[in-house]
């Protein structure tokens, strides 16, 4: 499994296409849930899941303890883990929002800190793990 993380706009889909020429996207920005990679994961490509904040946010709805929610997306990065043994490459990309201003809403503050949490754990999961700026990647793990 492969961590994709960097800021909006930083250049972190060009760097997961200038290395996986065949990608099977999973991407809430077009709509997909997170579940999704199980009808969306072509054979013999790379699967790409973008998008997490807005997953988290999903769950920020219905859940109010963020243990509870980090904990199941825990346990979907541990699903895709076992998943990738059976198949090809996961690429994972990752909004990095702990930067800048902490905002004042109560539930903006926990999406952000939900958004940490979960980078850390795809960090740890993770084999290689790559930061992205200004279009550069620089390998971290």
């Amino acid at each position: 499994m492969q961590l994709i993380v960097g800021g909006a706009f930083a250049g972190k889909r060009k760097v997961v296409r200038s290395t996986h020429k065949k990608c099977s996207w999973v991407s809430s920005y077009n709509g997909d849930s997170l579940d999704g990679w199980k009808t969306r994961w072509d054979s013999n490509t790379t699967l790409v899941l973008e998008g997490w904040e807005n997953w988290i946010g999903e769950e920020l709805q219905n859940e109010l303890d963020d243990l509870i929610i980090r904990d199941r997306f825990l346990d979907v990065l541990r699903k895709l883990k076992e998943e990738e043994k059976r198949n090809e490459t996961i690429v994972l990309i990752m909004l990095e929002l702990g930067r800048g201003i902490v905002p004042m809403d109560q539930n903006d503050r926990r999406l952000r800190d939900l958004a940490g949490w979960l980078v850390q754990d795809a960090a740890k999961i993770s084999t290689d793990v790559h930061y992205v700026w200004h279009g550069l990647s620089r390998k971290m793990k």
